[in-house]
């Protein structure tokens, strides 16, 4: 898996050794010399990786890293803080700043490796998403806006850890000191029964367990299907580099080494909170766009697009299982003059009443749909022509027998509905069939007086 990697440093012999390191693994690789310069790239080309070092003049790693994750547009990209200093406050003041994570000069370059792999592969999971809810967004689907996470974020963590010291420990870290709800278990199949179950923001697995291999946890957590996304942070020991090189490339989101730090260990925390907030962030939104792309925006009903493909879907069902098959068209009669003597926004609400009453008047599996104006479209799945007449007829009822009230400085309204019903008549029937049966029946039901049902197909 490939990626661009953006190396920034302000001596050239560093940036050399990275980028030989990163291009022999067939890495696209630019570099910068200073924090103003790398802001310039970043804002220019964005790459999918920054490594970045701490110690630079002018700029320094940390105030360029806190640009570019408080820039809307870039604080997406993962940022890997590369520094001389191996203290713990330089670890924790970058992750603070927002970085991902934090190497130590000389870098390891199996560490370094497995890093970078791991963050691409993260990065590609966001990067879809983004691309879809812009594909939205230049459809014409309105997006919420992507904000930064709250200052005060908690979560829910699962921690699994056999020994009470460390349990004790980041007890204290994460509970006392962040107010983060906690559950601690020393079972390993324990913690997958509550993985799947629960809702967990972050999984955080020892890989010194006594009695089982914290890898083997990791692994299943990332293959089944209500776990696998759950952010994964394990303990490990420094002196079992190759443990941890396979924890990352099993699909584990961070690491903190042996003996724990409280600060590094809270830093880390809340890092993996913010990115799983993200990326949930994401998720809602390609939601709300396909929902919204299949809607209609003011009735919340199903819209023409949705019903025909769906209307075709349930009709070929209907002549492989040779099941029943009916369909309802509705037309509110006299809307015109709703909108003309009261205005377009009594309209609106007429409609959106409307809609609300029809939802009451239909069965769970039945689909309704705003065709446009004041038309709309009812599927009934396994209902032949007396289960249809019989739901048209309660539908028109609950229409007409009360008056449309509550209207914003507006009278009461009495409404009125017409409707025609077509139903399959086997395999020989057509789907434009159906739909012309029913805007025919639509029809006859308006001519003969309005606030009827009527149908073709009631003696057939």
């Amino acid at each position: 898996m490939s990626a661009r990697i953006l190396v920034v440093d302000d001596i050239i012999t560093n940036v050399k050794l990275l980028e030989a390191k990163l291009t022999a693994e067939y890495f696209d690789v630019s570099t910068a010399m200073s924090g103003v310069e790398a802001l310039e790239v970043i804002a220019t080309n964005q790459p999918d990786i920054v490594l970045l070092d701490v110690m630079m003049p002018g700029m320094d790693g940390f105030e360029v890293c806190r640009r570019i994750k408080n820039n809307p547009q870039t604080q997406h990209i993962p940022v890997v803080m590369v520094t001389a200093l191996d203290q713990a406050s330089d670890r924790i003041n970058g992750l603070k700043a927002g970085a991902d994570d934090f190497l130590t000069k000389p870098v390891n370059d199996i560490a370094l490796l497995a890093r970078v792999k791991s963050l691409v592969r993260l990065k590609v999971v966001v990067d879809e998403l983004r691309m879809r809810i812009d594909s939205g967004e230049q459809m014409g689907v309105a997006m919420t806006t992507i904000l930064q996470p709250p200052n005060d974020l908690t979560g829910n963590f699962l921690i699994v850890e056999d020994d009470q010291n460390m349990v004790d420990r980041i007890s204290h870290c994460l509970i006392e000191n962040a107010n983060h709800n906690v559950k601690f278990v020393s079972d390993p199949q324990e913690s997958l029964y509550l993985a799947s179950s629960e809702e967990f923001d972050l999984v955080i697995v020892s890989l010194n367990l006594e009695d089982f291999d914290g890898l083997r946890l990791c692994s299943q957590l990332r293959s089944l299907p209500k776990t696998r996304n759950i952010p994964i942070l394990t303990i490990v020991d420094d002196s079992e580099p190759k443990r941890l090189v396979r924890a990352l490339d099993l699909g584990v989101n961070d690491y903190i080494s042996l003996p724990v730090d409280e600060n590094e260990l809270l830093a880390r925390a809340t890092s993996s909170l913010k990115r799983k907030w993200y990326a949930d962030q994401l998720r809602f939104n390609l939601e709300q766009s396909m929902e919204m792309a299949i809607k209609d925006s003011l009735t919340g009903m199903h819209n023409r697009r949705f019903i025909e493909t769906s209307f075709k879907t349930a009709f070929d069902k209907a002549v492989s299982n040779n099941k029943p098959l009916s369909l309802l068209l509705l037309d509110i009669d006299h809307f015109k003059r709703v909108n003309d003597t009261f205005g377009h926004d009594i309209g609106d609400e007429v409609l959106k009443e409307f809609a609300l009453r029809v939802g009451t008047g239909v069965r769970g599996v039945d689909l309704t749909a705003r065709l446009g104006g004041e038309e709309f479209l009812i599927v009934l799945p396994d209902a032949d022509i007396d289960a249809a007449l019989i739901i048209g007829e309660r539908l028109r009822a609950i229409i007409s027998d009360k008056p449309f009230s509550d209207l914003t400085n507006c009278e009461d309204l009495n409404i009125s509905v017409s409707i025609g019903i077509a139903s399959f008549k086997g395999a020989s029937d057509k789907v434009e069939n159906m739909m012309k049966r029913s805007d025919l029946a639509l029809y006859e039901a308006k001519k003969t007086g309005r606030n009827k049902i009527f149908s073709f197909d009631k003696d057939a």
